[in-house]
């Protein structure tokens, strides 16, 4: 009979970390869509400069984009659907060849539904600072190197203008309707402010017209949440071997999100409740 020695069972070295995610499984350092990854359905505006709101130039900017249907002779029958903030271009369609998931709006656009693209030309960008086919932080600046952290901070103005050298590009003057929920409703609510000649309607889907204070405070507790995890390392993790990047800050940051939304509807539920106990109306006109 053999018996086990010590020496047998001590592993003769310790388990590094880099070997422990092995084991676990490793999520990439980005999801970023990278210059060389499958395209996918996605098409590209041609290049163009955009004048930010901090003052800043952003030269060569890129928006990728996908579109149903045909635009017809006078270009009246567009509708941009715009994309909220995990969304991308990818409106329609199966997951794959270059597409992570699949179209978030499956079922609603398309041959006969609701957004008929028998009838429209459907186009949906991918916003300036994206990712996902737009220029953005992991795309390459002037020097060949990602822009990671020196990228320009970009508004909810700044990404809807972006949208506008598109349509500029496509020889769309107006829409014959512009869609967005949640952040997209906001950049659908910017185009329709700034610059009401550029559609008929407007589709606003469960966005605000601005950012409370109380959301701004906790998505500085979230940005907090990103720049703590030591695998974001101040915005330069691309090179990042899988399982290396800034996952778990990005985890907990959507953690965040998901309690407070559920937290801000009951919030708004009691204060409907009490103004309607004080015969107060609950929204006023303005």
């Amino acid at each position: 009979m053999d018996f086990q020695i010590s020496e047998d069972s001590a592993p003769s070295e310790f388990i590094t970390e880099e070997q422990r995610r092995q084991l676990v499984g490793r999520p990439p350092a980005t999801g970023a869509w990278i210059i060389g990854d499958p395209v996918g359905d996605r098409k590209f505006s041609e290049p163009f400069d955009i004048a930010l709101e901090s003052g800043q130039t952003l030269s060569g900017a890129r928006l990728a984009y996908e579109s149903w249907g045909e635009l017809n002779q006078d270009k009246s029958n567009a509708v941009l659907v715009l994309h909220a903030l995990t969304g991308d271009s990818h409106l329609i369609g199966d997951a794959g060849n270059g597409h992570a998931t699949s179209g978030w709006w499956n079922g609603i656009v398309g041959p006969g539904l609701a957004i008929d693209t028998d009838r429209f030309f459907v186009l949906t960008p991918n916003v300036l600072g994206g990712c996902q086919g737009s220029t953005g932080p992991s795309s390459l600046d002037q020097n060949g190197r990602e822009y990671g952290p020196s990228f320009p901070q970009l508004t909810i103005r700044d990404q809807s203008e972006a949208f506008l050298k598109l349509s500029d590009q496509l020889g769309i003057d107006k829409y014959f309707a512009i869609i967005g929920g949640s952040m997209a409703g906001m950049h659908a609510l910017e185009i329709a402010i700034d610059h009401p000649e550029r559609l008929e309607r407007l589709g606003i889907l469960a966005a605000p017209p601005y950012s409370t204070a109380d959301q701004i405070a906790l998505n500085t507790v979230q940005l907090e949440a990103i720049r703590s995890d030591s695998g974001f390392a101040a915005g330069w993790y691309y090179d990042a071997k899988p399982g290396f990047g800034p996952h778990k800050g990005l985890a907990l940051a959507r953690r965040m999100a998901l309690i407070e939304l559920p937290l801000s509807q009951r919030a708004q539920r009691e204060i409907c409740q009490v103004l309607a106990v004080s015969g107060e109306p609950a929204y006023r006109a303005r």
